[in-house]
């Protein structure tokens, strides 16, 4: 697949160099051209250095030719403006990165389809909408459904006095569950495991099941279900502004910022939370927001150091659920071994979502996960592919790559060595990151 990505900033430049792993003829283009020099030495891309709004620096990317242009500089008019262009010589699908939520109405789509911008991205209500299903399931890291919940895939840290600590995964399988550990993160790598993998403290595990069995994995992994209600948030970012608005009324927020002026627009902004002026980093702060009274603690500043201490004080105040923005991917995996909660990063997520419309899947119905080092992808089953010539166990598949549930008839079900996919299958796959081109042999 042929893929411009106008913008090499921290967005563009992660998906550059994620797509290039994945083997996929990658074009960069941005003006700055110590930023593509850094870029093109170290990853199989190709770059061009010029404005994402020139006819003749989008001609020479070969947009006529690509089946996805992406334009996520830090302006949504530049966006806009490029994603125009690109249809207009012969792209055919088109994203644009946005900061304003206006444009994300649905009756507005007809003006941007008509401008010739297909897709909207705005990385922070992709954020906000993290953040809020962390505070409505309290007892898991990542949680996301596929089908309206007919496949459910829960990221759960473990800790000693889960009943699943200590047990190899042969082990397990062998108790009747009703689940599939796809995948499991520890320290500072992510594992597909086999069935004699142990599962020790502090790792965690990705699993797959059905929506009448999240219960048995609760316990099973040692963790109960906490009722938010107060919610301290560290930070007036763009985040925090529209947490606040998609939450509604179901969390008291009480929102900290060191800047006066935002929190005068903060005020107009979040009428219905309390705004205080004042720095987060400050214990006594903290002491006199009622640090202590609080259900939830959310870090949001621009500084991904800031927000993991920010969130390590506010766990040891007794805070039952934190929340950290972590942006470094560098600081991912050392946050993840911390007693923080769930982390938010907005590059993946913006990522996960471009991923998806990478696969062709329909973003109604499916959903995509990037971790740090691990993909995890819904695919459609086409007649025909190799998928589908036996059962699982015979399909040979490699050690980085599992089949996790896959959707049948409408139905959720999981997948065994026995099981035989057939054409129209909607599969969950959890695979290391580069290896997503295995995938699609597979499935093609």
């Amino acid at each position: 697949m042929k893929i411009v990505i106008a913008g090499a900033g921290e967005v563009g430049s992660h998906l550059a160099k994620l797509l290039s792993k994945e083997e996929q003829d990658v074009i960069l283009v941005d003006a700055d051209a110590e930023k593509l020099a850094a870029i093109d030495a170290n990853y199989n891309l190709m770059t061009n250095c010029g404005s994402p709004t020139s006819f003749t620096v989008l001609s020479e990317a070969g947009v006529a030719q690509c089946d996805l242009f992406i334009a996520v500089t830090p302006f949504e008019t530049t966006n806009v403006i490029a994603c125009s262009i690109a249809k207009n010589l012969g792209a055919k699908k088109t994203v644009a990165r946005i900061d304003n939520y206006e444009f994300m109405e649905q009756r507005n789509s007809a003006f941007f389809n008509a401008l010739g911008v297909n897709n909207l991205i705005y990385p922070e209500y992709l954020a906000a909408k993290e953040i809020l299903t962390s505070l409505e399931r309290t007892w898991v890291r990542t949680w996301f459904d596929i089908h309206d919940g007919e496949l459910t895939v829960v990221g759960v840290k473990i800790r000693d006095n889960a009943p699943l600590c200590g047990m190899q995964l042969k082990d397990l399988a062998a108790s009747g569950h009703n689940f599939h550990v796809a995948a499991i993160r520890r320290r500072n790598e992510t594992i597909i495991p086999r069935g004699d993998d142990r599962i020790i403290h502090n790792d965690i595990l990705y699993f797959t099941t059905t929506r009448d069995h999240i219960e048995n994995i609760r316990e099973m992994c040692g963790k109960r279900q906490v009722n938010i209600r107060k919610v301290l948030v560290m930070g007036g970012s763009r985040i925090a502004v529209r947490l606040a608005a998609i939450a509604g009324d179901r969390y008291k927020f009480k929102i900290i910022d060191i800047d006066r002026q935002r929190c005068v627009k903060l005020c107009e902004r979040c009428p219905d939370a309390k705004i205080v002026n004042g720095d987060a980093r400050d214990i006594d702060t903290l002491d006199e927001e009622g640090i202590d009274d609080m259900d939830a603690f959310i870090a949001l500043t621009d500084r991904s150091e800031t927000n993991i201490l920010a969130s390590l004080t506010a766990k040891e105040h007794g805070v039952k659920k934190t929340i950290a923005e972590v942006e470094d991917l560098q600081f991912i995996s050392p946050a993840e071994n911390l007693n923080i909660g769930t982390i938010v990063n907005k590059k993946l997520l913006a990522s996960s979502t471009i991923f998806q419309m990478l696969l062709a899947t329909d973003s109604s119905s499916s959903k995509f996960l990037a971790l740090a080092d691990a993909d995890v992808a819904e695919i459609e089953v086409r007649a025909g592919s190799k998928i589908t010539r036996g059962p699982v166990r015979s399909l040979r598949l490699s050690r980085d790559v599992t089949i996790a549930g896959l959707i049948r008839d409408g139905r959720g079900m999981l997948v065994t060595g026995q099981t035989v996919i057939e054409p129209g299958d909607h599969v969950v796959v959890f695979c290391l990151s580069g290896t997503i081109h295995k995938i699609e042999r597979l499935f093609g």
